[in-house]
This record gives C-alpha cells, structure tokens and sequence, in this order.
C-alpha cells in the first residue's frame, strides 16, 4: 500500500493500481480488504491500511490493483452508540462510492454494530461472509457518438417502468433479455414506445439495493427497489449476468437514445438500507454516522425519521450533500442519465434545524452545478417530516408530481360532486400551486406540473376502476399497509366481472381518466401497463410483489385501449394549445356551461354540477378561432350540449372516450350528445384533414 490521493472519493483504476480514497474523519484508522472472485472460498485475501489523511478522507494507492477486484473497508474508531459513534471493525462494510456492488445480504445475528437487545454493547462477530463487496470497475465504453435528445417540456411524455416489470413475460423479447436493462432497449420495446409516443422512459430505482430482513423472512423481495446500498453502483438485478450491469446500462440508455428516448432515474436520496439504530451496519452508519445521518436532537444514539425508512440522510450536512451531488454528477457523466425524480425530495431541502428551506444548499448547489443545470429534475414533494407537504414549493428548474391532479380527477370521474373548480385549476395547469412566484420571482408555468392518476405507487389504472378498497393480504401485512384514500370505486362489483354494462362503464371511466391526463395543460406521465389494462389485483402497494401480481402482462394486453392511448398522444402531440407553457388566462379559455353559455359563478359552485367544456382560441384574443374544445360529462347519465354556433359551424370530433371503435371526423351540429362518464374533444374542420385513427 503507498499513499493515496484524497481528492476523488471511491476507488479510481489507473494502468499501474488503484487508489482508494474514503471519507470518515472521526475514523482512527480504515483498513482495505481485499477478496479473491466469487469463487473464492478463502474470504479476505489481504487486509491493507489506508495510509494518507487528509481532510477526514483516508487514502492509499495499491499497485498492480485490476478492475474487477472485489473489497470493502473497515473502520477503527471510538465505539460510544450515546454520542452517534459507532465504530467496529468486525463489520465489513461497503464504499459508499463504489461503482459496482457484488453479492446479496445474508440476514444472520450479527449485522447490527451492537448485540441486538444491548444498544450499547459492541458486537464482535465479523461480518464479512454475509454481506456485499465493492467492486472496482472499468469505465470504459464505446458510446458510438451518444448524443442526448434534450426533448423540451413542453414535448415530454414521461412512462414510468419497472426494469423487470416492463418485459419480464413480453413474448415478443428473447428469454435471456427479459427483465433486463437490454429488454427495456430491445427493438420490440422501442416499437412499443414510439407507437404509443412517450419521450422518456423514467425507471424506478436502479440503484444497487438490497431487501430488508423483514420481507426476506416473508419470502417477499424489494422489489421496487427504495433500499439503496450503493449510490454509485446499477443494480445487478437486471444485467444479463452478474458483472455485466454496468455495460449493458450503458447500452440500454445508447440504444433508447438513438431512438430519441430520454432515460429518467427515480433515486432515493433521502435514506438508505440501513435503517434505524438497530439496522445493519452495512456502510454510512459505520463510516460517519454523525456527517451522513440527522441524529435526533439530544439522544443521539436514535436516527430521525422522516422517510419511513427508519433514518434520514442530512443533506444540511456538507459530506452528505456531497455524496448526493457526486452521485447525481456520476449517473450523468457516466451513464448519460437525462435527468431525475427525487424520492421524498423535501427531506433533501431540510436546513439543519429540520425546516424546508427551498433556497438552502441542495437547491443553490444543483442551481450552480454545470453538469446538473441542463438535466430534468423531478421532485416527489412531500416527506414524513414536520410540514412534509410541499406542493409547488420547489425551486427552478424543478418539476413536481402533482398529487391534486391525480386526486381530483379520480373524485371527477368517479361522480363525485362539487369538482369543477378544482379540476378546471389542474386542466389549466394547476395556477394555484405553480402560478405565484412568492420568493421564488419567476412563476414556473404548468409545465411545472407532472400530471397523472396512477403511478407504481397505488392502483392501477385498470384496478382504480374495479375495486373501491385495496387488497394488499400477499404483502403480509394484514392489510395494513397502503393508502386507503384511492378516490376509486368498482360500478358495482368489486374485482373483476362477466357483466358487460359494468365492464364498459369501467373502460369507459378509465379512458376519461387517461383523456385528461394527457391533454391536460402540464406533462403528462404515464404509468407502464396502464395502456395495455394491467391490473395489480387490487394491491395498491405492490412494493414487495416481483411477481406476476407487478409485472406487465402482454398476453392480455387491451388493444382497443392501446390505440386510444396512441391516439390521444397523438392529439396532444398535432395541438400546441395542449403544450403551451403560459396558464390560461380568460382571452384564451372559455368555459363552457351545457347549454352553451359561459360557466358563471352560480354553476362554479353548483354541488351537482357533472358536465362543462374548456374552449382554446388562437392567439389569446377573445372571439378569435377555436383552437381546440374539450367537453366532460362526470356524471351518471348523457347531457346534450349545445355548442356555440362557431363549433357547431366549424369543428368535428376528434375524439370520444364513449366510443373508441367509431372513426372520428363527424361534423357537429348545434347539439351535441355527450354520454355518461365521458370525453369528447373537438377541432376546426380545418385542421382535422388528416386521417385520424378511430378515437
């Protein structure tokens, strides 16, 4: 071992050796282990202290050292779990920058730093045997002159997917590619995507992750993948073969690129594995408990939790917001990643007193950083902490999955009363949570809004419309786990039925609920299946289900509803006035009261009140052509609606979620049948000379 360089954290492979650097500045002393492969049965084949320190970053150089050496560090220190110190080098653990992770868990006695039941007493058994290793990586890759699309907001459609979910049963994939990175990319996919019209693929956690000891005893897994290990590292889950993840997600993002496809990451940067207190001792946790977690204030041998998760990394801290920042810089620099969706996002905004703070350091440090400032960035915006609820208070460039889209048009569409106001706020781009700048300035636009009404977390869309309570049994939680407020119901039946009127009304609702979504003022998302029907079986929580119960099924899948989707991407794809970044302002928007006039205040505020159209004009000027009309009947029973005598001289429909079978392009007459539970949108004659499949 000769002494390292402290300046790049992780393991850097250079064509003499390794340097090896890691940051734990109470540590006394950090050892390098070294492993033989996985073949290996001799366990640790060399042991070597990091000898230079510098800045808490303890470093050294092994010459000779090869990608594809496996290793993990122990650390030396003061062991006192009262003052948040929990050094025991009998625990094996994981660089936090490692760029590859070989290995599962084993949950054995012994992973926690202390003797389960005796907070203060240090374990002494080691744990090498039963937990990942590091692995020092090549980077090299051919990129075949990679050029990102850089597709514009305002032409985004986000399909968020599983890896293995997505063409874990596709027939149309080869066996060995199924569940795969190269299956996401495989040329039957890519056909799917552009059939459809998405723009970017946004893949749940891909991150390295292991599953917690509680659903390993279940028999259940991690599915979804909100476990992180490692920050650095793709997950083997889904390579071909072990030690082949980071090539083949090189090549998934090259391939979905020349396709014109964005690849979005959903990361989880809010907690880790480890847990609370008495969780393994896997990596942070045994490096620099205190510099990487948020300790409760006074007591801190306890982890704050405001995740769920039972820690919360503390991004007030400099070597945490470091470690965040360096990661996000790797996925983009190294990977060519297009942007992501923050888990929990404003637990990473939290000042060091806890309190949201949308200007603090994670914010101006993305605002600054050149690598990050041209990337799409998402925000969950709502933790478990105090205030958690944070809609609309995310700083540029953020967008924000707007949950209030989601809720009202579920409420709408499933009858209930007294929505007008709300749903015409989210068809117009939700101005209430987007509009008013407040400190921040400069309003952000409705293209600040990621709408949708159904995402991995929840129902389906198919099971939003066949069940009224979740059934979540095979997560072995007695049904305790998930939300009960899914604004869903089942027209009568709950689960699947063989009576027709039932099964229509229920295609017909959910084709309401995908019109709105993806023509509404925003940037739609679209949850992976729900094109196809796919149902969970009513489990509205399915993070622990790598089953049939979460994967896509494509051998039954609904082509009727697979062409609507099309078609309605399409619309939205052919109609600027769908993807304008400006709000609605009352010279171009009209609302629309049945029988024909404009909405007033009395009809705003009717309980009752079901039925109404949104009216789009060119160029902001009152009176001026209609660009577009869109008319919704939420309620139980058909309205006729009596168009305005410019729509019913000039436009025909181009879509109707009653009908998916009937060819569009019927001229209107001044009354206009617009059925129960229904969509109906209409254009100029003029602009609707093109052959429109059946919508």
């Amino acid at each position: 071992m000769q002494p390292g360089d402290w300046s790049r954290l992780g393991p850097t492979l250079t064509s003499s050796g390794v340097n090896f650097a890691v940051f734990a500045p109470r540590a006394s002393r950090i050892e390098l282990c070294l492993f033989g492969d996985v073949q290996d049965s001799r366990g640790e084949t060399a042991r070597l202290t990091l000898p230079t320190r510098t800045h808490g970053v303890h470093a050294g150089f092994v010459p000779g050292l090869m990608a594809g050496a496996r290793y993990g560090l122990r650390a030396h220190g003061v062991w006192d779990p009262t003052a948040g110190s929990r050094f025991n080098p009998n625990k094996l653990l994981l660089d936090p920058y490692a760029p590859q992770i070989s290995g599962e868990i084993s949950w054995v006695d012994g992973l926690s730093g202390h003797v389960l039941g005796q907070p203060e007493c240090m374990d002494l058994s080691d744990s090498a045997l039963y937990v990942p290793k590091g692995v020092v990586a090549d980077p090299s890759f051919e990129w075949r002159g990679d050029i990102a699309p850089r597709v514009p907001w305002s032409e985004s459609v986000i399909y968020e997917a599983h890896v293995k979910g997505l063409t874990a049963t596709h027939a149309g994939v080869p066996a060995h590619l199924r569940g795969t990175y190269l299956g996401v990319a495989h040329p039957t996919m890519l056909a799917h995507f552009a059939g459809l019209g998405i723009t970017a693929v946004q893949l749940l956690p891909v991150q390295a992750r292991i599953s917690e000891a509680r659903l390993h005893a279940l028999g259940l897994t991690n599915y979804w993948g909100y476990g992180t290990l490692g920050f650095f590292a793709p997950d083997p889950r889904f390579a071909t073969a072990p030690g082949r993840e980071i090539a083949e997600f090189k090549e998934m993002v090259a391939t979905l690129h020349a396709a014109g496809i964005e690849v979005l990451l959903d990361v989880v940067y809010n907690h880790t594995i480890e847990g609370g207190a008495d969780g393994p001792q896997l990596s942070l946790r045994g490096l620099a408990n205190r510099a990487y977690y948020r300790l409760e204030e006074g007591a801190p041998s306890r982890h704050v939790d405001w995740t769920g998760c039972g820690n919360t990394l503390n991004l007030s801290s400099p070597p945490a917001l470091r470690l965040v920042l360096d990661s996000l810089r790797a996925w983009v620099r190294d990977y060519h990643v297009d942007g992501f969706r923050f888990d929990l996002a404003p637990a990473l905004f939290r000042d060091a007193e806890g309190r949201f703070d949308s200007k603090g350091g994670f914010a101006a440090a993305l605002h600054q950083d050149p690598m990050l400032a041209g990337v799409k960035l998402i925000a969950e915006p709502w933790d478990l902490g105090p205030d958690g609820y944070r809609l609309g208070e995310h700083p540029r460039p953020f967008a924000e999955w707007n949950d209030q889209f989601r809720d009202t048009a579920r409420r709408f569409w499933r009858g209930d009363g007294g929505q007008l106001p709300d749903l015409a706020r989210r068809l117009g781009g939700s101005s209430d949570r987007f509009g008013d700048p407040g400190e921040q300035q400069v309003p952000r636009g409705p293209l600040a809004s990621i709408n949708y009404v159904a995402c991995h977390d929840g129902f389906t869309l198919a099971d939003l419309v066949a069940y009224a309570g979740k059934h979540n049994e095979a997560n072995g939680e007695q049904g305790r786990d998930g939300t009960d407020h899914n604004w869903s119901t089942n027209w009568g039946v709950e689960g699947p039925t063989l009576d027709p009127a039932i099964r229509e009304v229920r295609a017909r609702v959910a084709r309401s609920l995908l019109g709105t979504t993806l023509l509404a003022l925003g940037v739609p998302m679209l949850g992976a299946g729900d094109e196809l029907g796919r149902t969970q079986g009513g489990n509205n929580n399915a993070y622990c289900q790598d089953s049939l119960v979460s994967w896509l099924d494509w051998d039954t899948a609904d082509g009727e509803l697979l062409g609507f989707v099309s078609h309605l991407l399409s619309l939205r794809r052919n109609t600027p006035a769908l993807r304008r970044g400006s709000f609605l302002s009352d010279a171009d928007a009209q609302w629309l009261h049945p029988d024909g006039r404009d909405l007033r205040e009395i009809d705003w505020n009717d309980p009752e009140a079901r039925c109404f159209g949104l009216l789009l004009r060119a160029g902001g000027v009152p009176h001026s052509e209609p660009l577009v009309a869109l008319l919704f009947n939420g309620g139980g029973a058909d309205r006729v609606f009596l168009l305005p005598d410019e729509l019913a001289d000039s436009c025909v429909i181009v879509l109707n979620s009653a009908a998916p079978r009937v060819r569009c392009g019927a001229h209107c007459g001044p009354a206009l049948t617009v059925p129960a539970h229904s969509l109906i949108v209409l254009e100029p004659a003029s602009r609707s000379t093109r052959d429109r499949p059946a919508g």
